[in-house]
């Protein structure tokens, strides 16, 4: 999913470079954690802007190494297998990112949970599916999620699924903390600007060579030569969950590809959701979380963040916005 458009002041390709006061302007591009990555530093010259770059997708690598359930001799991986026999000790990078994942749940009531990596794939969003599951499919298909199951030992650094069959999952917060991290190395080794765009999921810091911010404009699939809102951003960041990209149209209603994980049911009455705040990690659990609660309930949950502010775009093409 690729929910914004860029509106860069300059055009670059793969490796392009932009010249400005007395600043280059490096772009790249990259498969990272399954999804397509983009990479801009503002940097002294050609030579050390690759370098910076290829740190940024060390790093992630780093992070699909020890977040990703697919991968076998991940951190995760093992926490699965181990579901319902026994606690895993983990690093504390995974152990407080799971903190984190639990406090997302707690917060959104249950709409945002990393155990829904469990849930039975009763669902089709490939434009093939046209009845609905029936309702004992849809209770079984979740019956192994619940992220109250995730038993955390602070002591021993320990992450205890409770049940067989669990599991947990970081795809909807792991490219927002992966573009956070490349943006915090990038900082520390005194890269004065750029952007880590984890397909959609972006942190920026910075400005660019002339001296103005990034600007970045959000899409309206209802109107795609019309833009919601154009952002105009420094260090901050932006996520974006949707359905108008993947969804299934079932008796001329749309049903999202994000899952509701307490009802087993997708998400309805929001087209998308962008957040903008200091967090990418934290703009994604809310992005995710306010397409699972509907409007009412996710203008609720933004405005108790002042720091972060949302806009709506609903089923009907409204556009609603938050703090």
């Amino acid at each position: 999913m690729k929910p914004l458009h860029f509106l860069f002041s300059f055009i670059l390709l793969i490796g392009s470079v932009s010249v400005g006061h007395g600043q280059i302007l490096f772009k790249q591009k990259a498969t990272l954690m399954g999804s397509l990555f983009e990479i801009t530093v503002v940097d002294s010259d050609t030579l050390s802007a690759r370098k910076n770059v290829q740190a940024v997708i060390s790093e992630i690598t780093r992070i699909e190494n020890l977040i990703s359930e697919w991968k076998s001799d991940s951190e995760v991986s093992e926490v699965n297998r181990s579901a319902g026999i026994q606690p895993v000790r983990v690093s504390p990078e995974l152990f407080d990112l799971t903190k984190r994942a639990i406090y997302y749940s707690e917060i959104s009531e249950g709409a945002f949970d990393i155990s829904i990596a469990a849930m039975d794939k009763i669902w089709l969003f490939d434009g093939s599916m046209t009845e609905m599951p029936t309702e004992s499919a849809i209770r079984k298909s979740v019956e192994k999620v619940g992220y109250k199951n995730i038993v955390l030992d602070s002591i021993h650094s320990t992450i205890f699924l409770r049940y067989p069959g669990m599991k947990i999952g970081f795809g909807s917060i792991g490219k927002g903390y992966a573009a956070d991290k490349g943006r915090e190395l990038m900082k520390q080794t005194g890269v004065e600007g750029g952007i880590v765009n984890a397909s959609g999921d972006i942190a920026t810091w910075g400005l660019q060579p002339d001296k103005n911010p990034w600007t970045i404009g959000i899409n309206n699939p209802f109107k795609p030569h019309k833009l919601i809102e154009v952002l105009k951003l420094k260090e901050s960041a932006v996520a974006t969950s949707g359905s108008y990209e993947k969804y299934a149209e079932i008796d001329g209603k749309k049903y999202a590809h994000i899952i509701n994980p307490k009802s087993g049911y997708p998400s309805t009455g929001l087209t998308s959701v962008t957040i903008v705040g200091p967090s990418t990690e934290f703009a994604n659990a809310l992005s995710t979380s306010c397409m699972v609660l509907g409007k009412k309930a996710a203008l609720k949950l933004v405005k108790k963040f002042p720091a972060y502010r949302g806009v709506f775009l609903t089923d009907k093409g409204r556009v609603r916005k938050a703090n």
